[in-house]
């Protein structure tokens, strides 16, 4: 049997709830909160093996009594149960240790699908929540123009903005003209800028100057 504890402040959501669960043979409501403070406390008390999460309460909401159930019991999975998607929201609560993120949208044969997944260790999200989350991976891991440029090219870029010509570079690195013409060149394809104005635009905006 699968226990699970309900926490929402709104007590028509946690009565349509527990009635649906009440009819799954492998899931039991043992408790319901209705605030994350209530919802702590009794996740405590009941060590449940899921939490129905609603995020938006008075008090205590639902990021911060994750984040505090998560760390108290390691084996209680939540299960975010919400009408908002906006970032704020979903971001830190997934940070916080839930496992999946549902809206109240959601057929009640979802969620109790959810809870069974919950149960190992299954990871269930709403569509868009998942194209969030995949979007945020990929901006965490995009190079950035800069970061292709070589240890030399690096040098040139930086004397580039300090506004030595190309003969100027050469004599500072001692290095031939063409040379440095080649530098230039593969800056200018690789931030993918026209310019010298260009180039020192971009290394005063990312940092690049001491």
């Amino acid at each position: 049997m699968i226990r699970v504890l309900l926490v929402d402040d709104h007590e028509m959501v946690r009565m349509g709830l527990a009635a649906y669960l009440a009819t799954e043979a492998d899931i039991e409501v043992i408790g319901e909160a209705s605030s994350g403070e209530e919802g702590v406390k009794l996740a405590i008390e009941l060590k449940p093996d899921v939490i129905l999460m609603d995020l938006v309460m008075d008090g205590m909401d639902g990021i911060e009594a994750t984040r505090k159930i998560t760390t108290l019991l390691t084996d209680t999975k939540i299960i975010v149960l919400t009408s908002f998607i906006d970032d704020e929201k979903v971001y830190p609560v997934i940070e916080a240790g839930a496992l999946s993120y549902l809206l109240k949208t959601s057929r009640a044969p979802e969620i109790a699908e959810a809870i069974r997944a919950a149960t190992e260790g299954e990871s269930v999200l709403e569509a868009k929540v998942t194209g969030k989350m995949m979007a945020r991976m990929r901006q965490g891991t995009q190079e950035l123009p800069h970061e292709r440029l070589t240890a030399r090219e690096r040098e040139v870029l930086v004397l580039i903005a300090d506004g030595k010509s190309n003969q100027e570079i050469a004599d500072e690195l001692v290095i031939g003209i063409k040379t440095v013409k080649t530098h230039v060149s593969n800056i200018l394809n690789k931030l993918e800028v026209e310019d010298r104005t260009q180039i020192a635009i971009y290394a005063h905006r990312n940092g690049l100057i001491k």
